[in-house]
């Protein structure tokens, strides 16, 4: 019994580095300040579709949910936010300060904020 509970915690050791190691090499491609951000991005799913950061969570701020949505984040948290010129970024992380949320940047259109961390634009 002692040796199973031993190879566990091994294995689960190992693991952990082994998945470290990949966040650790993923972010520094990134080598920006970004890389514990979440990346909010809050234009319509149509235009997420077309193209968005790659990780980037879709918050439509034109959603009557809005901010509910918001109410499920955790304040606590860095979000960066981005849309396509500029102009609801700004509205929703202007939303998010007063609902409590702090750590908050603002990278305006979706090309500015894929050149300034450094994350890919994707599709789909």
């Amino acid at each position: 019994m002692i040796r199973r509970v031993r190879f566990v915690a091994t294995v689960a050791i190992v693991l952990g580095l082994s998945v470290g190691a990949i966040a650790c090499s993923s972010n520094e491609e990134a080598n920006n300040t970004y890389d514990r951000s979440i990346i909010l991005d809050v234009r319509t799913p149509e235009e997420f579709a077309a193209g968005h950061l790659d990780g980037a969570i879709l918050v439509d701020i034109k959603d009557p949910s809005f901010d509910t949505k918001l109410a499920a984040l955790d304040p606590a948290v860095s979000y960066v936010v981005y849309c396509r010129s500029g102009n609801r970024s700004a509205q929703a992380v202007e939303r998010m300060k007063a609902a409590g949320f702090s750590d908050l940047t603002d990278l305006g259109s979706l090309e500015n904020a894929s050149s300034e961390t450094g994350i890919a634009i994707v599709q789909g």
